[in-house]
């Protein structure tokens, strides 16, 4: 039995528990508790298959993103926000791409982002089509199936296989004829309605672990073999003897080579009638290759340049000067205009003539933070351009580079300035769609900062690493920040200075944000009262219905015990079969 075989016996077993896991668990909506589960499950039955099969895999590195992986997994059992539910996602999906890159030769904590997406594409298509491989190439059948049982397991379940259909379409024409027989056939099979469902989500579930873990353990990544380093100009070393030759083409020293001895040896494998030949052959000088000659190289996904592009794609003095030059002058400009506003603050907007706060900070702030998020990928691939071995290159790119980070601080204060407009005293309150953009800000800067201190300084492989483990930082403190409450203290805060509420949108936010706006109910009118009640009242009708520990999170937990302290409220609208509590659109006149 080959290694594939036993290997890929694991895997399977390990997808089919998976795949069980998958239909059990993942089918029950909302996620909760049981995504949980799920992913530590999953990380389990990796672990345990790398630990047997492939040990020299669990790294640093491979620890540390499962651990992340399991931390974005138990968010789904904390935090009830649809954004940050979806971030935790990408964030579990990014994570099982990036495991697999020591398959493809390269260091996780120096790769790039190209190789990061190396890795996902990689991962994708193994767990899409790698489980054709596992199930009819790397495991040998006939080798499971020599022992007796499982000789007659099979054979069984061949015979099951083939009766089946025929069983069933004569039991199905002897129910037909026979209303009698039919319903003794109905009366001893009483068996609920199969939902074919769950053999989809088993289906899809173990097909895509099967083909992840097969890329994981026994995929031979062919990207890897290209990490290898070959040198693209033999270097003249010292004359090889003969005996060194033995020694390197039969594995061996001349000295343990049997009975024979070293002059027997030596004419066996270079017999006298080729030493000429052998002579003739070393007559011949070494000829190095002429400048014009470029040497063969090969592809190093951990360390790839832009040595694989034609010289017309990479960039020089000029044209980094150039490029770089006209966006900080443009960047520049708009500075400029800026730094009245962003230092006169609310009195210097309201006191300019035909400016209205409204325009000021609702245009203004998405196309900022677009800007700020267009910068980051054009100073990476300008800097992957820049022609090798050119120090001034390098130096006028940092110039220029630090220069326009410089400026895009200023146009990033300036965009947090608006949306301080947007939110403030003045403005129209706190949504998820102003401060979602405020954080991604806030990470940019971070990678900002963490860019000037690895890339610009000739560092440019810790580069990627770095960013992904300070986004992983931001959306953990995203998660204890609660943004949905935030978003309800904001807006209840402008509230009691005589800002309008807006009871609608805060009562449909999740239910990481029901306590506080829960408390605060006492203090608004009637009509929002109103329209928080019956918002509040079909939320709870619905949580009534959720029994099942699959979807349990402790956000949804706390929303339903606290509206179930206080069952009043749902009498005074008519109880959980009025119409109101069904009619979304509630709080008119």
């Amino acid at each position: 039995m080959k290694d594939t075989t036993k290997t890929g016996r694991a895997i399977l077993a390990v997808a089919l528990i998976i795949g069980l896991l998958g239909d059990l668990l993942l089918r029950s909506t909302p996620w909760g508790l049981n995504v949980t589960i799920f992913n530590i499950a999953f990380v389990a039955g990796l672990v345990w298959l790398l630990r047997r099969y492939a040990p020299e895999q669990l790294t640093r590195q491979t620890y540390s993103l499962l651990g992340a992986l399991i931390f974005f997994a138990t968010m789904f059992s904390w935090r009830a926000s649809h954004e940050l539910l979806v971030a935790d996602g990408f964030a579990i999906v990014g994570i099982l791409g990036l495991l697999f890159l020591p398959r493809l030769g390269i260091t996780a904590r120096v790769a790039g982002v190209f190789q990061y997406g190396v890795a996902f594409f990689w991962a994708a298509l193994n767990a899409a089509f790698a489980p054709a491989a596992l199930l009819s190439v790397d495991i040998e059948w006939k080798a499971t199936s020599t022992g007796g049982w499982s000789r007659h397991a099979i054979a069984a379940a061949r015979g099951v296989a083939i009766a089946a259909p025929i069983v069933l379409i004569f039991g199905g024409l002897f129910m037909a004829a026979d209303a009698a027989y039919s319903g003794w056939v109905q009366q001893v099979f009483n068996f609920p309605t199969f939902d074919f469902s769950h053999v989809v989500l088993f289906s899809v579930f173990s097909w895509l672990s099967a083909g992840y873990l097969r890329g994981i353990l026994i995929s031979a990544a062919p990207l890897a073999a290209a990490a290898a380093v070959v040198s693209p100009v033999p270097t003249a070393g010292p004359a090889e003897s003969k005996v060194d030759r033995v020694t390197r083409e039969s594995g061996e020293h001349p000295m343990t080579l049997g009975d024979r001895n070293v002059v027997e040896h030596i004419n066996i494998s270079d017999p006298p009638d080729a030493k000429a030949e052998t002579r003739a052959a070393e007559s011949v000088p070494f000829e190095a290759p002429t400048p014009d000659e470029k040497p063969k190289t090969t592809w190093q996904w951990a360390q790839i340049d832009n040595a694989v592009l034609p010289t017309v794609f990479t960039l020089g003095a000029v044209e980094i000067g150039v490029i770089l030059g006209l966006i900080n002058l443009l960047f520049l400009s708009f500075v400029i205009v800026q730094v009245p506003y962003l230092f006169g603050g609310m009195a210097l907007v309201q006191n300019t003539p035909d400016f209205k706060l409204a325009e000021y900070a609702r245009r203004g702030f998405g196309e900022l933070v677009a800007v700020a998020g267009l910068v980051l990928p054009i100073l990476l691939v300008s800097h992957w351009l820049i022609k090798g071995g050119n120090s001034f290159t390098h130096k006028l790119f940092r110039i220029l580079a630090g220069v326009q980070i410089g400026l895009l601080f200023v146009i990033m204060a300036s965009a947090v300035q608006r949306l301080v407009l947007l939110t403030g005293n003045l403005g129209y309150g706190l949504t998820t769609v102003r401060l979602y953009p405020l954080i991604f800000m806030v990470w940019l800067a971070i990678v900002f900062v963490w860019f000037g201190a690895t890339v610009l300084r000739g560092a440019r492989q810790h580069f990627a690493w770095g960013a992904l483990w300070s986004a992983f930082l931001i959306l953990g403190s995203t998660h204890v920040l609660n943004p949905d409450a935030l978003i309800v203290k904001t807006n209840i805060a402008l509230m009691r200075e005589g800002r309008d509420f807006d009871a609608y949108y805060n009562s449909e936010l999740s239910d990481d944000a029901l306590p506080t706006l829960w408390d605060a109910l006492p203090e608004m009118n009637d009509l929002d009262q109103t329209r928080i009640t019956l918002g509040l009242a079909r939320r709870y009708c619905e949580k009534r219905v959720e029994t099942d520990f699959r979807g349990w999170n402790l956000s949804r937990d706390v929303a339903t015990n606290t509206l179930g302290e206080n069952p009043a409220f749902v009498e005074a609208v008519g109880g959980c079969d009025s119409k109101l509590i069904q009619y979304r659109h509630y709080g008119g006149d």
